[in-house]
C-alpha cells in the first residue's frame, strides 16, 4: 500500500492476529475485533465488528467458516461501495458464494482468499490463492505488504475448492500416518516404521504420485486382501482402522472400474 488504509481484521485468533500485527507493522492503521477479545500489537480494538467494519478500506474476516455468513450479514448494514470484504476463513465454494452474495447487495467487492500454508510463523507472508470479483483489488492492497498472491481468474468458491482439493491429500496422508504410527506403537515398532516413512518421503520425486497410482490401479485386486488384513490387525490391536478400512473401499471401486 503505498498510502496508509484502514484494515478492518475479524477474528484474532492465531491466523488472524498474526496478520493483523503484521499489517499494523508494515504501516496500515489496523481495527480489529473479536467476540473472545483481543490484545494485538499496533491493532485498535473495536467495540464491535460493526464498528471495526465502518470505514475501513479493506476487510478480512479471519473467524471459523460456520460463522463466516452470519459474520458478513452482520457487518452488512455498514458496508458499502469502495469496500472490499475478503473472507479467509476455511470453508465450502458454496460457503464463499453465499458469503459473496450477501456483500454483493451492499456493493462492496469480495474476494475468496485461501490461506495455503499454516499462518504460524509466517503472517501476512502466508501464500495464498484467492477468486471473486475483488480479487486483483486485494492482490494489490496485501502484495505490497509481502503476501505472496495467486491470483485466479474465476469466480466466488475457486480459491477455496483448490485449497480443499488438496487439504483431501494433505489431511489424508497426515491421518494415514497417524494411523500407522499409532499401532507401530502398540507393535514396538514405532522407531522403524518412522525412519520408514522418513526415508520414503526422502526418495520421493516427482513421479511418486504417478507411481502409487499406477501400481495401484494394477493390483488393486491384491491390495484390496491386504488392506482388509491391515485393517482386521488394527482393530486386534485396539486402533480403530479408519483409513486402512477406506483404502480398501476406494481399492474395490478401483478394481471394479478397471474391470469394466
Amino acid at each position: 500500500m503505498s498510502e496508509q488504509k484502514t484494515v478492518a481484521v475479524l477474528g484474532l485468533g492465531e491466523a488472524g492476529g498474526a496478520i493483523a500485527a503484521d499489517l499494523a507493522a508494515g504501516g496500515a492503521r489496523v481495527v480489529g475485533w473479536d467476540p473472545a477479545g483481543g490484545d494485538v500489537d499496533g491493532v485498535e480494538f473495536a467495540a464491535n465488528d460493526r464498528a471495526a467494519v465502518t470505514g475501513a478500506d479493506l476487510v478480512l474476516s479471519v473467524n471459523w467458516a460456520r460463522v463466516a455468513v452470519e459474520a458478513a450479514q452482520s457487518a452488512a448494514s455498514v458496508l458499502e461501495a469502495g469496500q472490499l470484504w475478503a473472507d479467509l476463513n476455511t470453508g465450502s465454494p458454496g460457503m464463499k458464494r453465499a458469503v459473496a452474495e450477501v456483500i454483493a447487495a451492499t456493493g462492496a467487492d469480495f474476494a475468496d482468499v485461501a490461506l495455503t500454508a499454516p499462518v504460524a510463523g509466517r503472517g501476512v507472508r502466508t501464500p495464498t490463492l484467492v477468486s471473486g470479483p475483488g480479487a486483483a483489488l486485494f492482490a494489490r492492497a496485501m502484495v505490497g505488504h509481502g503476501m505472496p498472491v495467486t491470483l485466479l481468474d474465476s469466480e466466488p468458491g475457486a480459491a477455496a475448492a483448490r485449497k480443499l482439493v488438496r487439504s483431501v491429500y494433505v489431511k489424508g496422508m497426515t491421518a494415514a500416518l497417524g494411523e500407522a504410527l499409532a499401532a507401530g506403537e502398540r507393535l514396538g515398532c514405532e522407531e522403524w516404521l518412522a525412519g520408514d516413512i522418513a526415508r520414503t518421503l526422502d526418495e520421493a520425486d516427482g513421479a511418486f504420485a504417478d507411481r502409487l497410482l499406477t501400481g495401484s490401479r494394477q493390483h488393486a485386486r491384491r491390495r484390496i486382501d491386504e488392506m482388509a488384513a491391515a485393517a482386521a490387525m488394527l482393530e486386534e490391536l485396539g486402533v480403530e482402522p479408519r483409513m486402512a478400512s477406506a483404502s480398501e473401499a476406494w481399492l474395490r471401486d478401483l478394481a471394479g472400474s478397471e474391470a469394466s
